[in-house]
């Protein structure tokens, strides 16, 4: 009998806004994340959320699809610009 690997799941980030008003289609993407739509301003924390969130597990050791969705939106929460 062989012994297989065990899958490893594979996680993204979708961020939507939905406040966009002037026409403007805001699309950013990464290798784990989407974020699409909404005003400039609302874009542009999504974006830097999204950043400071894959800091933040970068400096934990941990992937995206490692970590419990307790433990992602603390650190979402911890990442969102005030």
């Amino acid at each position: 009998m062989s012994k297989k690997k065990p899958k490893r799941g594979y996680g993204a980030l979708l961020g939507l806004g939905l406040d966009n008003d002037d026409g403007h289609r805001r699309i950013t993407t990464g290798e784990q994340f989407a974020i699409l739509g909404g005003s400039a301003e609302t874009h542009e924390r999504m974006t830097e959320t999204v950043v400071k969130t894959f800091e933040e597990l970068k400096q934990r050791g941990k992937r995206l699809n490692e970590v419990r969705p307790v433990e992602l939106a603390d650190i979402i929460k911890k990442s969102s610009p005030r």
